[in-house]
């Protein structure tokens, strides 16, 4: 994979810049002043104390706020690191995380990653070197793909046991000292925080802290001791790769951790676009700083291999459970935005009957012509004028929004050819007064295989905002109305073309 530019500026100065930022954020927040004495996790620890019981909660709607978050807590960690993504790659955003995870373990910090088999996009060596690191453990979720299988022990896997190919991790948690975390639909790469120069994801995190995050914990830890995670270096023989007596003293090893390092402070890996991004990140963050809300929470994860089935596809599980319920509560109003929209059948009744009670339903969705999914949109297409007649209210996500120029930081320099958007933001608001943000689709994988993580947040403040940001991107400047402007006309022929083969495929349980 080509490595495109993200970042200029030094590692100094990026971590005091993102220090200052960060204090700022909850300095005006949370309307206390803060001590001279108070720096980092210590100011952090005392607004803690001072909210007991309650989680501080910022929605993170721009991936550069996103990613700019992660990085400040990754330098600022001083204990403890764990974290779950579905998708690592090796693009800049990828080794800029990897990078700076080795940085805290140098000086430290424990770190424990668990990454899903299915989309791992990383040299064997560097895996291996990683988990040689004494405060680096690495382990790797459900092997069936990927990571140390041959191909023809993938294929085998495929006969013999298709479900267990199909149950997918595909949590993202970023947990830092068992205080601070981030979860949401990013996964780490470049197009998740708006980085790409051909296709970049409109997506959703949140960041917590505070009581929400022990049960966050509590999760990560019942996937790393799951028989599902294996460690990273139990899974070569060492054959034609990193020996397994190797040590992390071993020039080879050390030789790795240098091109890291190297890379992520090279000046030369980084566009003027984004050093201006950087320079210019406190005002960025300005908007944000006064989104900090302390109120209840709840963190909702399901568990290792999703359910007990075995061989169906079927099974559902606990997310899906906790958010049919929010469903069947609805009074009023529910507004949904997910990357992907294809019913089961139980899904289509849960929303029958919120029609029947007469709540209002809006969905915020991809378009074809937005979207980087031929399978999931057939699914959708299949049964979009069944949703429709229920009177379901689609609004299908335009390739070049115009809203692209107020989350896109770095819009003036990609105007000319913007980058294609897309909807990749998991969120559903109910009522007006309730928000779940997280990992889950509208799709029969979420459904029933993948395992699934979100924070569900019952204050109106915090669910109004985020409704308002849906409904933005279901203007119509932003999106066509499924019902009445024939979105499918706008894609490609070629798009056109591959939709209607996938149509006739009996593939909608793996959607």
């Amino acid at each position: 994979m080509q490595h495109t530019s993200d970042f200029n500026t030094s590692k100094t100065g990026f971590i005091t810049l993102l220090s200052r930022v960060f204090l700022l954020l909850f300095f005006v927040a949370c309307q206390n002043p803060v001590r001279a004495d108070q720096s980092g996790f210590a100011y952090i620890d005392e607004q803690i104390r001072l909210h007991d019981g309650l989680t501080g909660v910022l929605v993170l709607d721009k991936g550069e706020e996103a990613l700019l978050a992660r990085a400040w807590l990754a330098d600022h960690a001083q204990q403890t690191i764990e974290v779950q993504y579905f998708i690592w790659s090796t693009d800049n955003i990828g080794i800029l995380a990897t990078e700076a995870l080795l940085r805290a373990a140098g000086r430290g910090v424990k770190v424990r990653v668990i990454v899903d088999d299915l989309l791992i996009d990383a040299p064997d060596k560097t895996l291996l070197a990683l988990a040689l690191h004494p405060n680096v453990s690495i382990r790797i979720y459900n092997p069936k793909h990927s990571v140390g299988t041959p191909v023809q022990k993938r294929i085998l896997n495929v006969i013999t046991d298709f479900r267990g190919v199909n149950q997918r991790m595909h949590d993202k948690i970023f947990i830092v000292d068992g205080k601070v975390a981030i979860t949401g639909g990013r996964n780490m790469a470049d197009e998740y925080f708006d980085y790409n120069q051909e296709y970049n994801f409109r997506d959703r995190d949140i960041l917590v802290l505070g009581n929400v995050v022990e049960k966050m914990v509590w999760s990560f830890e019942q996937f790393w001791l799951s028989e599902l995670s294996v460690a990273v270096n139990g899974l070569f023989d060492g054959l034609g790769l990193l020996q397994k007596n190797v040590s992390v003293d071993d020039a080879e090893v050390q030789q790795i951790y240098q091109e890291l390092h190297g890379y992520a402070r090279s000046p030369d890996n980084f566009e003027p676009e984004v050093r201006k991004a950087i320079e210019n990140v406190s005002e960025a963050f300005q908007g944000l700083t006064e989104e900090v809300v302390w109120t209840d929470a709840r963190f909702i994860s399901d568990t290792p291999g999703k359910n007990n089935r075995r061989f169906s596809l079927g099974g559902g599980g606990i997310t899906t459970t906790e958010l049919a319920m929010l469903v069947e509560n609805a009074k009023s109003k529910i507004v949904i935005q997910s990357p992907y929209l294809v019913l089961s059948k139980k899904a289509e009744s849960l929303f029958r009957r919120a029609r029947k009670r007469g709540v209002s339903i809006q969905i915020s969705t991809n378009s074809l012509a937005s979207t980087d999914n031929m399978q999931a949109f057939s699914g959708y297409k299949n049964q979009r004028q069944r949703l429709l007649n229920m009177g379901l209210r689609i609004f299908e996500y335009k390739p070049n929004p115009a809203i692209q120029e107020q989350l896109l930081h770095r819009y003036e320099n990609v105007k000319k050819k913007r980058p294609v958007f897309a909807i990749h933001a998991k969120t559903m608001v109910v009522d007006s007064e309730t928000v779940y943000i997280g990992t889950y689709n509208l799709d029969p994988r979420s459904e029933n295989l993948n395992t699934e993580v979100g924070v569900i947040i019952r204050n109106g403040k915090i669910a109004k905002k985020v409704e308002q940001f849906i409904q933005a991107d279901m203007r119509p400047a932003n999106s066509w109305n499924a019902l009445y402007d024939d979105p499918d006309s706008f894609a490609s022929t070629g798009k056109q073309w591959r939709v209607f083969f996938w149509q006739f495929m009996p593939i909608k349980p793996l959607l």
